[in-house]
């Protein structure tokens, strides 16, 4: 017994040691930590419970048969994360380059399937070469099968990938179907080809961080939610976005010890400018919104026209979107419109109310956005919010106009609870645009077009005409925001509404 336990403790320590001391060392280098130490700073200290820790390639072309390290290049488990499970696997950079064998896909897949099984998130930790090119197709099969399954978890469970190295060629699909990829600036990239096969094709000499790194895919693609500036930082607030989300479709939203009323604020009496056209910072509305101040934005780099993120309302999480005036007058353009989509899409996922702040004078105009297509996805936005079932609370603050004023969680498309400041301007186009066309034969003569323009503003420029119909169910002081908003949530914790049985629906993609 003695020495099956002497043997079980070397293999223990040979597969703890990765690739050995020097690659850890070039990775420790790099400014990067290995996978297991990243696991452990992840993880509630001690819970990591490890699977498949001895497992073997079984490739024997190329000399692959003399040249096996245990593990073969993923850490893969579960643990706990402030005592909730998750599952996780970690590519060993130090191991083959991260490279996936049809034997490292298996423990993956492992993973995938034990986490749907069990309601638990799962989050992959990427530092890889791409596929392992000794194992031809057997390695593309692996592929394939990681992918049917972030599909099948898809809406079940979140699934999250963090990008702390290279990430190349078949490695990039399996984060792309994930609900959030989160980056690591100067140290990780995604593409499916690189700069080399670039500049083969295309005669384009770029290097890997121009191709796909941080500040790419967070502010010109959309790919990546955000990133950080070290790994330490990252893996901290990979535990902070855990916290926000609920464990699957069918769990209870987390929620935190809560005490007393939510109190008013007056500091939001004074937020919106007496000029309409001059902007202010629709987060300081945000943040005195949700409890203690704490806000997980998402997305924060791209598409600032429009802010989406995580935050508490009496401990419990709440799914945020606004518009920023701070950035293109809060406008609504492709780009905006597909961020806030896909945002609004999670929270319905997992049953995550949706608090929504509006001031958008409209849809951008111009040949760009109609060529880009943004009739299609401004449609994505109005679709998300027209399909969601959770709870959805609206508060306009300045500007509701045109069509734009629909999308924006109206209560047209069944917002629950929708409120106006008394600053709300709620119509069709601004005054100045509205009286051009209106009083077109007017539009030589300043006297009567500001007269027109006055009397239009006296007439639509308020909340209070929406307000007569029922579009607004109340006009509310800003002050009173934030206790508005949490009784209201409140009240529509039992809510149940459910859309037509259907395979599944065909948004405008």
């Amino acid at each position: 017994m003695k020495e099956v336990l002497k043997e079980l403790e070397r293999r223990r320590e040979a597969a703890r040691a990765g690739g050995g001391p020097k690659k850890i060392e070039r990775q420790h280098a790099k400014g990067k930590l290995t996978a297991r130490e990243r696991i452990e700073v992840f993880l509630d200290e001690g819970s990591f419970e490890e699977f498949d820790m001895f497992v073997e390639h079984r490739s024997v072309d190329f000399g692959m048969d003399e040249a096996k390290i245990y593990g073969d290049g993923v850490v893969t488990g579960w643990g706990t994360v402030n005592g909730r499970t998750v599952f996780v696997f970690a590519k060993d950079f130090t191991v083959f380059g991260g490279s996936l064998s049809e034997a490292h896909a298996e423990k993956v897949i492992k993973v995938q399937e034990m986490a749907l099984k069990n309601r638990a998130p799962v989050i992959g930790f990427y530092d890889a070469g791409g596929a392992r090119i000794q194992e031809g197709v057997a390695a593309l099969g692996g592929y394939a099968e990681i992918f049917q399954r972030n599909v099948l978890a898809s809406g079940v469970i979140p699934q999250i990938s963090v990008i702390m190295g290279p990430c190349a060629g078949g490695d990039v699909y399996s984060p792309a179907m994930t609900d959030f990829i989160f980056m690591v600036r100067d140290t990780s990239y995604m593409f499916v080809t690189g700069p080399e096969v670039v500049k083969t094709v295309t005669n384009e000499t770029v290097t890997a961080e121009q191709l796909g790194g941080a500040s790419v895919h967070t502010v010109k693609s959309s790919i990546a939610d955000g990133a950080y500036d070290n790994d330490i930082e990252a893996l901290l607030q990979m535990r902070r976005l855990i916290d926000f989300l609920p464990s699957s479709n069918t769990s209870e939203l987390p929620e935190i010890d809560f005490h007393g009323e939510p109190q008013d604020n007056p500091a939001l009496d004074r937020l919106i400018p007496a000029n309409a056209n001059k902007p202010y910072d629709i987060k300081e509305l945000i943040l005195k919104t949700v409890d203690e101040r704490d806000f997980f934005e998402i997305q924060e780099a791209f598409a600032r026209n429009i802010v989406t993120g995580f935050g508490r309302v009496e401990g419990r999480t709440v799914g945020i979107v606004a518009n920023q005036p701070m950035v293109l007058a809060g406008v609504l353009d492709s780009d905006a419109s597909r961020k806030a989509a896909r945002f609004v899409r999670f929270c319905d996922c997992f049953s995550i109310p949706v608090v929504t702040f509006v001031d958008v004078p409209g849809f951008l105009p111009g040949t760009a956005q109609e060529y880009g297509g943004l009739i299609k996805h401004g449609a994505k936005l109005l679709f998300a919010y027209a399909e969601a079932t959770v709870p959805k609370i609206t508060v306009i603050t300045r500007k509701a106009f045109g069509g734009a004023y629909d999308v924006m969680a109206s209560k047209h498309l069944r917002g629950d609870i929708n409120y106006a400041w008394p600053t709300a301007q709620i119509a069709v186009m601004g005054a100045k645009g509205a009286v051009e066309i209106i009083f077109r034969k007017d539009i030589d003569d300043p006297e009567k077009i500001a007269a027109h323009t006055k009397m239009y503003e006296d007439r639509f420029l308020s909340p209070f005409v929406a307000a007569e119909r029922g579009y607004v169910d109340e006009v509310i002081m800003p002050h009173s925001t934030r206790r508005r908003v949490a009784r209201a949530l409140r009240m529509l914790r039992n809510k149940e509404l459910s859309n037509p049985w259907k395979k599944h629906d065909n948004i405008p993609l």
